[in-house]
């Protein structure tokens, strides 16, 4: 009876122990991969001859399509979406354009000069909503994909609120090949065209 016992509670300190034992062990299980990071906008463009500017613009808050508005990369394939495997931007969709915007004022150069809230009062206020954001899926998901950006525009006066100007922007832009890396390329290629347009648009609109 004492044997018995004594097996039980070397079991019972067995089961207890194992678990802690595995814990320690964390190499022993297999690890999943990390995700590799992508970006997009305004990459590796050369800055245009700057001029003075001639009125200030602030952008409100960004609309950005929810699907897309992740840091996952997004396809569409007729009515199925998915999010690539394996493939990430470094950071979330609307956070990664709205820094592109900025540098695009910077870089595109013109009359309009972005400003945030709290450096004075602007002359315009610009509105974007990213209706689109994918890696469009037309001849199967073996060819590569057409990335789609189209962006919606409004430019609103400050000194009365008038609609000075609306546009919807887009591009389309051919993946070089159906990989993670040329289709980031055709991303970062489609986003710089719409907000160089888009750059051009707001200063011929608010003169």
């Amino acid at each position: 009876m004492i044997r018995r016992a004594t097996r039980g509670l070397a079991a019972a300190a067995l089961a207890l122990t194992l678990p802690l034992a595995l814990g320690g062990c964390i190499s022993l299980f297999p690890k999943q991969e990390p995700a590799a990071l992508y970006s997009f906008g305004m990459t590796g463009v050369a800055p245009a001859q700057t001029q003075p500017a001639r009125f200030t613009v602030l952008t409100q808050a960004l609309g950005f399509d929810r699907i897309a508005s992740t840091d996952r990369i997004l396809t569409v394939n007729g009515n199925e979406v998915a999010y690539i495997k394996g493939a990430r931007w470094a950071a979330p969709a609307p956070s990664l354009f709205a820094s592109a915007e900025e540098r695009a004022f910077d870089i595109v150069g013109g009359p309009a000069r972005l400003v945030g809230p709290g450096e004075g009062r602007p002359d315009a206020l610009l509105k974007l909503d990213v209706l689109r954001f994918e890696a469009r899926y037309t001849n199967g998901m073996t060819a590569p994909p057409t990335i789609v950006v189209r962006v919606h525009a409004r430019l609103i006066r400050a000194s009365d609120r008038a609609v000075a100007g609306e546009r919807v922007f887009e591009a389309s832009v051919p993946a070089a090949d159906n990989r993670v890396g040329p289709i980031s390329q055709a991303f970062d290629q489609a986003t710089t065209g719409v907000l160089t347009d888009l750059v051009t648009w707001v200063g011929s609109a608010a003169s």
